[in-house]
C-alpha cells in the first residue's frame, strides 16, 4: 500500500485531477454553510438583477440567485456522475472479468453484446428513454445513463483479465488448490484494482457527458437544479442574445472545471498504470 501511495504521489497530473475535484466536491458539500441555497427557488429574488453585494452572480429570469442555484446544483451533478459511474463500473466490471476469467460462450456472448452496444449512437437510445420518463428525478438520471456506460469498463477489465490469468503466479495459485471465486478474489482483483479505477474515471467522464448533453436538451430533471439544467434554463429564455452573462458562464465554467479534473485524473492514472506495467516487465 505505501509503494502505491509513493507512485501516486510521484503523479502530479493525478494529484492536481483529485485535488481539483476535491475542491469542487467540498464546494457542493459546504457551500449551503456560507450561501443561503433557499434562493435558488423560482420567484425569490427580482428577475434580471447583474452582479452586485446582495447577489454576486446575479439573478436569473426566473428570479432565481445564480450564486445559490451553482452552489445547490454542483453536488447534484457530481451525484449523477458518480452514481452513473459507479453503476456502469459495477456492471461493466462484473462482466468484464466473467468474460475473461471463464472465456468459451460466455466471453463470446458478453463480448458481443458488448461491441453491438458500442455500435448503437448513445445520445439516440438516451433522448429516446428520457423523452418516455413520465418524471425524471436525479437518480432515475443516473440509471439511464449508467445504462449506456458500461461497455468500456467490460471491454477494459476483460482485456486486463485475460492477461493476468495467463501469468504464472495464476498457474502456480491453481497448482496449490486456489480456484474459482477464491482465486478471483485473491489473486485478480487486487492486480485489477488500478485497471478499476482508472475504468471508474472514464465511466464517470463518460456520464457526465451524457449526462449535460441531456439535460442541455431539457430532457433532465425538471424538479431539481443540476449545471445541465442551468443551461437548459439559460438557452431557454436567452440569456446569450439578452447579454445576462453571469446566467450561463458560471456553470459553464463548473462543467469545464470538472472536466478538466476528471481528464487530468483519467492522464494520471494512464501513466500510473503504464509505469506498474513496465515495472512488472
Amino acid at each position: 500500500m505505501s509503494a502505491v501511495l509513493r507512485q501516486i504521489g510521484r503523479e502530479k497530473l493525478l494529484l492536481a485531477g483529485l485535488l481539483l475535484l476535491g475542491c469542487l466536491a467540498l464546494v457542493g458539500l459546504l457551500g449551503p454553510l456560507v450561501t443561503d441555497t433557499s434562493l435558488a427557488e423560482i420567484g425569490t429574488t427580482r428577475a434580471r438583477l447583474p452582479p452586485d453585494a446582495a447577489h454576486l452572480l446575479g439573478t436569473d429570469t426566473q428570479g432565481r440567485d445564480v450564486l445559490a442555484a451553482l452552489v445547490a446544483a454542483l453536488p447534484q451533478t457530481l451525484k449523477i456522475g458518480l452514481l452513473a459511474g459507479l453503476l456502469g463500473l459495477g456492471v461493466g466490471g462484473l462482466l468484464g472479468l466473467l468474460a475473461g476469467y471463464l472465456r468459451g460462450l460466455s466471453d463470446v456472448v458478453i463480448r458481443t453484446t458488448a461491441d453491438v452496444v458500442m455500435t448503437i449512437p448513445a445520445i439516440a437510445v438516451l433522448v429516446l428513454v428520457a423523452t418516455n420518463v413520465r418524471t425524471m428525478t436525479v437518480g432515475l438520471m443516473a440509471v439511464i445513463v449508467a445504462g449506456l456506460a458500461w461497455m468500456y469498463p467490460t471491454r477494459a477489465i476483460r482485456a486486463q483479465t485475460l492477461s493476468l490469468r495467463e501469468l504464472t503466479y495464476i498457474d502456480m495459485a491453481r497448482l496449490n488448490g486456489i480456484g474459482g471465486l477464491r482465486l478471483v478474489m485473491t489473486e485478480l482483483l487486487p492486480n485489477l484494482a488500478p485497471y478499476f479505477a482508472a475504468s471508474f474515471v472514464t465511466a464517470v467522464s463518460t456520464a457526465m457527458l451524457a449526462t449535460v448533453g441531456l439535460e442541455a436538451l431539457g430532457l433532465g430533471p425538471q424538479n431539481q437544479l443540476t449545471l445541465g439544467m442551468m443551461l437548459y434554463w439559460a438557452q431557454y429564455y436567452g440569456a446569450v442574445l439578452r447579454g445576462m452573462w453571469w446566467w450561463w458562464l458560471p456553470p459553464v465554467a463548473a462543467i469545464a472545471l470538472i472536466f478538466i479534473g476528471l481528464l487530468a485524473v483519467s492522464a494520471g492514472m494512464d501513466r500510473l498504470l503504464n509505469a506498474r506495467t513496465r515495472q512488472d516487465g
